[in-house]
């Protein structure tokens, strides 16, 4: 049996605003800390600093794994609102750590639909979902896997993860300021030059760093500052997302699950056969049209093609795959408010900072030494099952470990001068 929607129109609850790149910068002639936050004024040669520009995923674990490799790294992690808040929300505050069931690399970047062909490399080979889990774990959150390979901590609260990583960061020394926003960035004798603007107060603060880790994930200010530093922009749009249809056969579904279909997307402005655009999964029908895996999935492989259609097309449905008439019967009869509010959406974009114009086994930028990427601010993105946060955890490790291996490189190249 198969059901198509009528014409749909694609709804989200994002809006894009118009980049902003337009910026000011002082360069002062001393590296100058005026925080509210003890950190040393007066560092050691041998001392050095890294900036980490935004404190979610990708930037706390990079922060951490690096003062971890490197103790006597300084590290400064710079975030406008709280730390960690979209892992506080994530999985409808349950945290989907990662995936589970996608350990081998080459299967992993299937999940990709920005990022497949450049994570077929050595990205997951070097911290992968075995990795992430381990560290977890031996952090002391215990972690279960669920039945479709999505990883939550036992005690399905995010809070487990957030205090796991706080709680590591505070205790290696990680630094972290919150309501401000690192405005300007210029790249100047092998470090940075950083203007960072207090929201609670109009002053503006200048830091040289000898590191610079962005991984602000998709806001404007990690694009503002990577165009700064020369590198392009992907416009980014958005990425996993519900469908909006005004079709009266849905409205008395509303609420109800169907645990597998096949929904395929048709766009009118795309001519060739994508086989992404088929998914195979859970789908939630809604009181505004089309939720759950199968279709976020097809929202993420669709990103690009749907944005230039003006968010217009046709879904179809096949509700019964592979099952009997009476299996379908029996689901329909259920008590439907029992799966209300069972998917949710993740708020994601594709876009960012090309794959290309950095090295993956490292994730420094092929423009600046020393000014390293993670996470979304990156051109990549994942369909929904904890692809996001798994890359956000990989490229902070590799970060991390290449900046805390290469301060420790440095000092015992001066011990040997010595």
């Amino acid at each position: 049996m198969s059901f198509t929607s009528a014409r749909l129109l694609l709804h989200f609850g994002l809006s894009l605003s118009t980049r902003d790149f337009g910026c000011f910068l002082s360069t002062p002639s001393h590296r100058k800390f005026s925080t509210t936050t003890a950190i040393p004024t007066a560092q050691k040669a041998s001392e050095e600093l890294l900036v980490v520009v935004g404190g979610g995923a990708a930037g706390v674990y990079g922060a951490i794994r690096a003062k971890t490799v490197a103790p006597r790294l300084n590290v400064l992690v710079i975030e406008k609102a709280k730390p960690l808040s979209k892992v506080k929300i994530s999985g409808g505050g349950r945290c989907n750590v990662t995936n589970g069931h996608c350990t081998d690399s080459m299967i992993l970047a299937e999940n990709y639909p920005r990022g497949h062909k450049e994570f077929r490399g050595p990205f997951f080979d070097m911290h992968g979902p075995v990795d992430t889990m381990s560290w977890f774990t031996d952090h002391g959150v215990e972690l279960k896997v669920e039945e479709d390979g999505r990883v939550f901590p036992v005690s399905n609260s995010s809070s487990s993860i957030i205090d796991c990583l706080m709680s590591e960061a505070e205790g290696r020394g990680v630094v972290m300021q919150t309501k401000k926003v690192v405005k300007t960035a210029s790249a100047n004798g092998g470090k940075f030059l950083l203007s960072i603007e207090k929201l609670t107060a109009s002053s503006v603060d200048y830091i040289e760093a000898d590191y610079l880790l962005i991984a602000s994930g998709s806001s404007s200010q990690g694009y503002s500052l990577a165009s700064q530093l020369g590198h392009s922009i992907v416009d980014p749009v958005p990425s996993l997302f519900t469908f909006k249809t005004t079709d009266s056969q849905l409205a008395e579904l509303s609420g109800v699950t169907f645990p597998k279909v096949k929904a395929k997307l048709v766009l009118e402005n795309v001519k060739r056969n994508i086989q992404q655009f088929t998914q195979v999964g859970p789908m939630l029908v809604t009181h505004w049209g089309l939720s759950g895996p199968a279709i976020l999935r097809l929202s993420a492989w669709g990103a690009r093609d749907l944005f230039s259609s003006g968010y217009k097309g046709m879904v179809t449905v096949d509700f019964i795959p592979d099952l009997h008439i009476e299996d379908v019967k029996s689901i329909l009869s259920r008590h439907k408010h029992q799966f209300a509010g069972q998917f949710k959406d993740e708020f994601v974009k594709a876009g960012g900072v090309p794959l290309s114009e950095i090295l993956l086994n490292t994730m420094e930028s092929k423009i600046h030494s020393g000014l390293f990427f993670a996470g979304e601010v990156l051109n990549v993105d994942g369909v929904t099952g904890g692809f996001n946060f798994q890359n956000a955890w990989s490229g902070g490790y590799i970060a991390g470990t290449t900046i805390g291996t290469r301060v420790n490189d440095a000092h015992l190249t001066v011990l040997d001068l010595g």
